[in-house]
């Protein structure tokens, strides 16, 4: 009974979570088809409170994060005339898609602890460690991988596009490319306060291939010998029926 005791008086000395997520997805699921040209996900919540809505103002993040890869980035040097492989860096973790909404100003939303701690800006999402001793400037090699992808939509920094109402409903429309890596896209939200973390939550969006594309997909990589010939004939058959209309409209 002392024991019982004892543990209702810790539970009830424990702070109450003043704040946190109720989420909502538009979509937890993406297919990428044949004639897929990309999607947008629409995510949505409120605050839950148990108090009252303190002064200092709340603060929401969202990020989305594709499967991670392994990287090499290499960097062409012209020499006697010629562009070769001058130096490389390995990258061990960068997400293959990866988009971070704000509610604020990305500095007003977030300290660079809290960046560092949660791995939420695009630089922070990106892990390279084994940077080759003779390589004294591996960050650029960083920087051009997220130049690349940036331009691609493939990473996104949106400042300021989480419409926060009344400091408890929220959303933001996160757009997907068409050159979507299949796999699991984890979504995390975070609520700040002086750019201090609250609250956060995770749910994952799924992004697979269906239809011919998932059976194309499959049959490459557990066949592919038989992909390679399918691939082989199809381009024959297209190739002679190009000819063949050719020919006719040359008669014609």
């Amino acid at each position: 009974m002392r024991g019982l005791a004892a543990l209702l008086l810790l539970l009830c000395a424990l702070p109450l979570r003043a704040e946190e997520v109720v989420l909502g997805l538009s979509q937890n699921r993406v297919s990428i088809t044949t004639n897929f040209d990309g999607s947008e996900i629409l995510i949505f919540g409120a605050v839950k409170r148990e108090t009252a809505l303190p002064e200092d103002p709340l603060q929401v993040v969202i990020t989305v994060a594709g499967p991670s890869q392994q990287l090499t980035i290499r960097r062409k040097d012209r020499r006697f005339g010629i562009w070769v492989n001058s130096a490389a860096v390995p990258i061990d973790s960068a997400p293959s898609f990866y988009a971070v909404a704000t509610s604020a100003p990305l500095r007003q939303t977030l300290s660079e602890t809290e960046d560092l701690r949660h791995s939420v800006t695009v630089p922070r999402a990106i892990r390279s460690v084994g940077a080759p001793a003779d390589v004294g400037d591996a960050q650029l090699f960083t920087d051009a991988l997220i130049r690349i992808r940036e331009k691609a939509d493939l990473y996104q920094t949106l400042e300021g596009e989480i419409n926060f109402r009344e400091q408890t409903l929220f959303s933001s429309a996160i757009a997907l490319p068409a050159n979507l890596t299949e796999g699991n896209y984890t979504t995390r939200i975070f609520l700040t306060r002086d750019g201090a973390v609250v609250s956060q939550y995770e749910t994952v969006i799924h992004v697979n291939k269906v239809g011919l594309e998932r059976f194309l997909f499959n049959l490459s990589r557990e066949q592919p010998l038989v992909y390679g010939l399918l691939s082989l004939a199809i381009a024959i058959i297209a190739g002679w029926l190009a000819s063949a209309a050719f020919t006719l409209l040359r008669q014609g």
